[in-house]
């Protein structure tokens, strides 16, 4: 998948979690999981993608778009 091949912030969330010993594939599935939600919710809002979005959430693992 090209979005962990490019040093983004879903790369360091890869390699962040492979270091703490998780199963490939299933970090792969959180990325893709993670775009769609981005996709949908770039669609629902109307707007366009910016990289500088900041990204609030409660859970602890989720990471902000710099």
């Amino acid at each position: 998948m090209s979005a962990i091949k490019l040093a983004n912030d879903f790369r360091k969330y890869y390699l962040r979690k492979v270091e703490e010993g998780k199963n490939e594939m299933s970090i792969l599935n959180v990325v893709k999981n993670k775009i769609i939600h981005i996709i949908f919710a770039l669609i629902k809002n109307e707007t366009i993608y910016k990289k500088d979005f900041l990204f609030h959430s409660n859970r602890a693992d989720d990471f902000s778009y710099n």
